[in-house]
């Protein structure tokens, strides 16, 4: 199989799932899909930095991810008492080690338990906001089409290096290219949720949003070629075959998700 070829079997496949956990699943299913993107992306993060091998360390780091996606379905009173053990626990291993646990292998764990889940964690706090079920696609389309605006207008237009020690392709065309398409694709979800269901979303508000999630989005992107440059990996996982894996996929969305939840929380 091809590249363009998986890539678009992914696609077939993953587009419409989303479409149907986002908007029509029941809330447990799509909490259940988000557990299981935290702790996928937890057992990636961990064998990105070298310590997929230490397996209770490792698999104390999916747990938590787990466990702190579940927390932000069922408000479990104990969530504060269980994330403190697992730090513990964390550390005690380390300890008992002896130095083989470096840090690196401890941020990544810390990383994999507190930040990844929260992040997912925000379509949850989205919903529970009690907006439409639709405007859980906005972390989506506000991280794949700055993304997609960016690879094209980079294709067409880049001649200027935006990170070149980080991402040698991006260029500042292509960002700006990734700031307007995200500026555009707000707009078009406005216009969508105007017209047919009944909203009055401001066509200038959620352009302006766009923006900023865009910067969001590309920081996320860079920020996770970031550590695979650091520990020579190339793709964080296979799950979604010439995609990579889920921190290859969703980088993006770890960082605009939470972002698009507060912002909404203050305003």
């Amino acid at each position: 199989m091809t590249s363009l070829q998986s890539r678009l079997l992914v696609s077939a496949i993953g587009v419409p799932l989303i479409l149907v956990l986002i908007l029509w699943a029941p809330l447990w299913a799509l909490a259940a899909a988000l557990m299981a993107l935290a702790g996928i992306a937890a057992w990636e993060l961990l064998n990105c930095v070298g310590a997929g091998k230490m397996g209770f360390l490792r698999n104390l780091s999916i747990l938590g991810a787990l466990y702190a996606v579940a927390e932000a379905y069922r408000n479990d009173p104990f969530y504060i008492l269980a994330l403190a053990v697992i730090v513990l626990l964390i550390f005690g291993y380390a300890v008992v080690r002896g130095g083989e646990v470096k840090f690196q292998h401890i941020a990544a764990a810390l990383l994999a338990v507190f930040a990844i889940p929260y992040a997912f964690s925000a379509f949850l706090r989205l919903d529970a906001a009690g907006y439409h079920r639709g405007f859980l696609l906005l972390p989506l389309i506000f991280s794949f089409g700055s993304d997609t605006f960016a690879y094209f207008a980079g294709n067409a237009l880049g001649r200027h290096k935006l990170a070149p020690r980080v991402s040698p392709h991006k260029t500042v065309e292509g960002a700006v290219g990734g700031l307007l398409g995200n500026a555009l694709c707000g707009v078009v979800f406005a216009l969508v949720m105007n017209t047919w269901f009944d909203h009055a979303i401001s066509y200038e508000g959620i352009a302006l949003l766009g923006l900023i999630l865009s910067a969001v989005a590309q920081l996320g992107d860079l920020s996770f070629s970031l550590i695979k440059r650091e520990f020579g990996v190339k793709d964080y996982g296979r799950i979604f075959l010439a995609h990579g894996g889920v921190l290859d996929r969703f980088d993006s969305v770890i960082f605009v998700a939470p972002t698009l939840a507060l912002l909404v929380e203050l305003l």
